[in-house]
């Protein structure tokens, strides 16, 4: 038995610290800038050089066969580009759980940036080389990086930080996503790198965090919890430990290290079909694709489509719509921030009930404001503030909490393959709704909102079912809860009488 296991439980409560270390506030900055910020900033740098771009291709196609490049065929070319990031996002989530387990998890931060930085130099270079294609393999590898870094981010946070501080320290990934999203709608302002001639500038720009993270990554440890269970180094899992934690604090840690490795070291970790038939994570898998697919048809992505109308219809005028969307960014930055504040006070479960209920009462409050705006001047104004309110909503609820979620419900040896299955969902889902939302917004116009106020019902009435509280739990002692509705309150016991997990049957 090792000498942590030997410390009074009084002694160890008495050691927990509820403030992180330096040491893991740098190493979460470096995680997140070269990770989830490229995300974020990637999604949002396209929007800005959209006219500009889609001028390079058809002058492009002009000098190669002397004729204008036919409208719809040029709408297809650059709905592909834009469709190559969602693409390589797909196979990123589907290849980040197996680069984890095989490089860890700072090593495969660190690994996907080599895409990003042949991306950015192949996008800079599509101008003055006059090929518009290198801009399809460029997003493409941006968003392979962006696919794997939700995969693994989250992940690596979630093992690196203290229980006590877990849901803050994991709301990193979404506060750097929308760090990203509000840095990349400053940088395309025709001021900055928005302009005719700086395009291509400015979709490189996405190598400046990717050597950022380069240079500072590497003075971390490794994730204490893949050097301990995943490849039996307990050594440097304890130097990991007390250099992530306060020297005084990470005794408590490493007990509940030493019970899941005691579980979970025999088995090896599963690939995602074998977690698609293991029962003893049947709820805990059936609940994080559920909650990602929520997120996406949350009608997050309705309220931006119809911003620019709501701020015309506010009096804004086109010139300054640019600078008004940058309020929808800082707000929903803002939003991230305070739930990263409120996720250890309230909870994982309040947070995200209470998001999805306000989520719901804001589209049916759209769904008025939008079908009376042209009968009175002032109902464009109460429309705009219902757009801030439902963003604000998203923000604190299911946009910052569904990430931190997903990596609780699972133990080491399903964490990957679990964080491939939920994130591959995800990106599926976001290249439906972009899909089909058009489609519905055509057909329904305002009253679309109805369909995602529907959709925010149910998916707070599913979270209240299945969702137990997260906060201040071991993942071990987390996936003991889902034991009884996984096996139907049949359990397994050690020879001692001990409570055991049961032995991943299949169905």
């Amino acid at each position: 038995m090792s000498a942590a296991m030997e410390i009074p439980e009084s002694d160890i409560h008495f050691q927990k610290s509820k403030l992180p270390s330096i040491t893991l506030l740098l190493a979460v900055f470096s995680a997140g800038i070269g990770g989830t910020f490229q995300y974020g900033y990637n999604v949002s740098i396209i929007n800005a050089p959209t006219m500009h771009i889609q001028k390079f291709i058809n002058e492009t196609w002009n000098i190669r066969y002397s004729d204008d490049l036919d409208r719809g065929l040029l709408r297809f070319l650059w709905s592909a580009i834009v469709s190559m990031f969602t693409l390589g996002g797909s196979l990123g989530a589907w290849l980040g759980g197996h680069l984890a387990v095989r490089y860890g998890r700072k090593g495969t931060l660190l690994l996907t940036n080599i895409p990003v930085l042949i991306g950015s130099i192949l996008m800079a270079t599509s101008k003055p080389a006059g090929m518009f294609e290198l801009l399809f393999i460029g997003r493409f590898l941006v968003g392979l990086h962006s696919g794997v870094s939700l995969c693994v981010q989250p992940m690596y946070l979630g093992e690196i930080a203290p229980k006590a501080v877990r849901g803050a320290i994991c709301m990193g990934t979404s506060v750097f996503i929308t760090v990203g999203i509000l840095t990349g709608q400053i940088i395309g302002q025709r001021e900055l790198l928005g302009g005719e001639g700086q395009w291509s500038i400015l979709l490189c720009s996405s190598c400046i965090p990717a050597v950022l993270q380069l240079l500072l990554l590497p003075w971390f440890p490794e994730s204490p919890r893949y050097l301990y269970i995943d490849k039996g180094e307990e050594m440097k899992a304890t130097h990991a430990l007390k250099k992530f934690h306060n020297t005084n604090s990470y005794l408590s840690e490493l007990v509940d290290l030493e019970k899941e490795c005691a579980v979970v070291r025999v088995q090896q970790s599963k690939r995602p079909c074998e977690l698609l038939s293991d029962r003893s994570t049947r709820w805990q898998l059936i609940t994080t694709v559920l909650m990602n697919m929520a997120q996406q048809f949350s009608g997050i992505n309705a309220i931006y489509f119809y911003a620019t109308y709501i701020f015309i219809q506010a009096g804004i005028t086109e010139a300054y719509i640019p600078y008004a969307t940058m309020g929808t960014g800082a707000c929903e930055c803002l939003a991230a921030l305070c739930c990263s504040l409120l996720i250890e006070r309230l909870g994982r479960r309040v947070l995200i009930l209470g998001g999805y209920s306000l989520m719901a009462l804001w589209c049916a409050a759209m769904t008025v404001t939008l079908t009376y705006q042209v009968s009175y001047f002032w109902m464009s104004y109460l429309t705009m503030t219902c757009l801030f309110a439902f963003i604000l909503s998203f923000g604190l609820g299911p946009g910052g909490v569904t990430n931190t979620v997903t990596g609780e419900l699972f133990t080491q040896s399903t964490r990957p393959a679990a964080y491939m299955i939920s994130n591959s969902v995800n990106w599926i889902s976001f290249f439906l709704i972009s899909i089909v939302f058009p489609i519905i917004v055509e057909g329904l116009q305002q009253f679309c909102f109805l369909i995602f106020l529907a959709e925010c019902l149910l998916g707070t009435l599913f979270i209240y079912i299945t969702l137990p509280e997260t906060k201040n739990k071991s993942f071990l002692d987390i996936e003991m809860e889902f034991r009884a509705r996984n096996f139907k309150n049949k359990e397994t016991e050690s020879p001692n009488g001990a409570m055991m997990l049961p032995r991943s049957p299949k169905l």
